[in-house]
């Protein structure tokens, strides 16, 4: 796998990242996720991979000093461009790779 490749909980941090908009912090993406996929990452994979994804120019972040929620520092995460683009290109590959399957994940044979 090249280093500009995602692995799934990149995919799924970036997909929950688009989903939050403006509400993109460590934890809600952790909730965001689990209530998607019924898997619950755990919060520092998840923060691992913000960083991760950032530093990838795929997301971009602002730490809020005194959230409303908590009154604690929180750093927000918001999808780039860049990001949107590696989406776009990450859903026409997997849609891609499923056309023409559907029935034998569905028991025809």
């Amino acid at each position: 796998m090249s280093r500009n490749a995602l692995g799934d909980l990149e995919h799924q941090v970036l997909l929950a990242a688009l989903r939050l908009k403006d509400e993109a912090y460590s934890v809600s993406v952790v909730l965001e996720i689990e209530e998607h996929t019924r898997h619950a990452p755990s919060q520092s994979a998840v923060f691992i991979a913000l960083r991760r994804l950032e530093e990838k120019g795929l997301l971009r972040s602002h730490l809020e000093e005194n959230s409303p929620e908590s009154g604690r520092a929180r750093r927000y995460f918001r999808i780039t461009p860049a990001g949107m683009d590696r989406l776009r290109d990450m859903r026409a590959s997997i849609l891609g790779l499923w056309d023409g399957i559907t029935a034998e994940l569905d028991g025809a044979r």
